[in-house]
């Protein structure tokens, strides 16, 4: 199999590492966390880059590129952990393209295109514990379509957004739904979350909203996976961003008269977190190439993947730290925020544990070992 980027994915990844490095260094970032986690300049900067459009079709005013490049541009946005939410967006496009009806696409795909709507999706609840099947949101029928009560949890830059992708029961069966951030009835609290970046919790009650599609959970699920590959893609770049740091502190650091990325003990521990990165590179590309396969496939699939990362994520970080001293985890030192966000990356759309038991449950009796 040839894992050679083409020459626009190369081009593509240039362009966003160019504004990467002049346009968003760490003291931006900064002032963005300290201004509250999100900065929808910055989010514009990005949709004039045709990064939003990056999932959707031509045909609604969007790139017509695929996962691939969602997943070179995340690793790169991953390098600088870019707080603004574009995986939400590829998210939400991949959701609307493959599950909405033709009017929802044609009246929010070219405004998430063009960066006009910043649309995310809230479906987390607090004893869901990452079971998307867990919903106690409720939605019935009205006169001009439909209205949402509930309550969702730490959804990403919730407060900001211009509207939800919300999953809520219709009928005893799970649905799709758009609301709007300017419709009745719905309130929200933002906050900070653990990594600097922005994230709200979003009540509804009786929210006019406009279906999306009946068979929620398929969406739902669909939605989440490519969730998980962005996480994937954003975590690799994290992480070799984090990696490169540490070496950098190694060849500055001095003990006994000499750098310490001369001994041989903690070269070791370098050529660990090395493995551990290419583990995790390794399994983001399978997560994202696993997109297009069959639901049960890909389920498995981005599970398995979701598995490594977190792995990778909590061993590189804490290696990180270790390898660093006291410094590692003071808040003025870039690294500590790496730390952070590879951490809260970890748990991100179900931690290593619940992926863990998802790839046990889906396992045949032989394990996939016998034919």
């Amino acid at each position: 199999m040839d894992f050679d980027f083409s020459d626009d994915q190369l081009a593509l990844r240039d362009a966003v590492a160019k504004w990467v490095d002049k346009s968003y260094d760490f003291e931006r970032r900064r002032k963005i966390v300290d201004g509250g986690g999100f900065d929808r300049g910055v989010y514009g900067e990005l949709a004039e880059l045709g990064l939003a459009g990056i999932c959707i079709s031509e045909d609604h005013g969007g790139m017509g590129m695929g996962p691939v490049e969602a997943m070179v541009v995340l690793e790169e946005l991953g390098r600088a952990i870019v707080v603004e939410p574009l995986a939400q967006t590829f998210v939400v496009s991949a959701a609307l393209g493959a599950h909405g009806s033709d009017p929802v696409k044609q009246t929010w795909l070219p405004r998430i295109a063009s960066g006009e709507a910043l649309v995310v999706l809230a479906h987390q609840e607090r004893k869901a514990r990452y079971h998307l099947e867990v919903c106690d949101a409720q939605a019935s029928a009205t006169g001009g379509g439909h209205a949402v009560t509930g309550l969702k949890h730490i959804v990403a830059a919730g407060d900001q957004a211009d509207a939800w992708l919300v999953p809520a029961m219709l009928g005893g069966k799970l649905a799709l739904f758009l609301v709007e951030r300017g419709a009745q009835g719905v309130s929200t609290r933002g906050y900070l979350t653990q990594d600097g970046s922005r994230a709200a919790d979003v009540k509804f009650d009786n929210a006019p909203a406009q279906l999306v599609t009946t068979d929620g959970l398929a969406a739902l699920a669909h939605a989440a996976d490519v969730g998980i590959a962005c996480t994937c893609a954003y975590g690799v770049g994290a992480m070799d961003q984090t990696l490169k740091l540490t070496v950098d502190y190694m060849n500055q650091r001095k003990q006994f008269g000499v750098v310490i990325a001369s001994f041989q003990a903690l070269r070791h521990r370098v050529a660990d977190m090395k493995m551990q990165l290419e583990l995790a590179r390794s399994m983001s590309y399978y997560a994202t190439l696993k997109l297009g396969a069959p639901e049960a496939e890909r389920r498995q699939a981005l599970s398995r993947a979701k598995v490594q990362l977190g792995q990778s994520l909590r061993f590189v970080g804490q290696q990180s730290v270790q390898l660093h001293g006291g410094i590692g985890v003071t808040d003025e030192y870039a690294g500590s925020h790496y730390f952070k966000s590879l951490t809260q990356l970890e748990m991100s759309w179900g931690d290593t544990l619940h992926h863990l038991g998802e790839v046990s449950s889906r396992m045949h009796d032989t394990a996939g070992v016998f034919a």
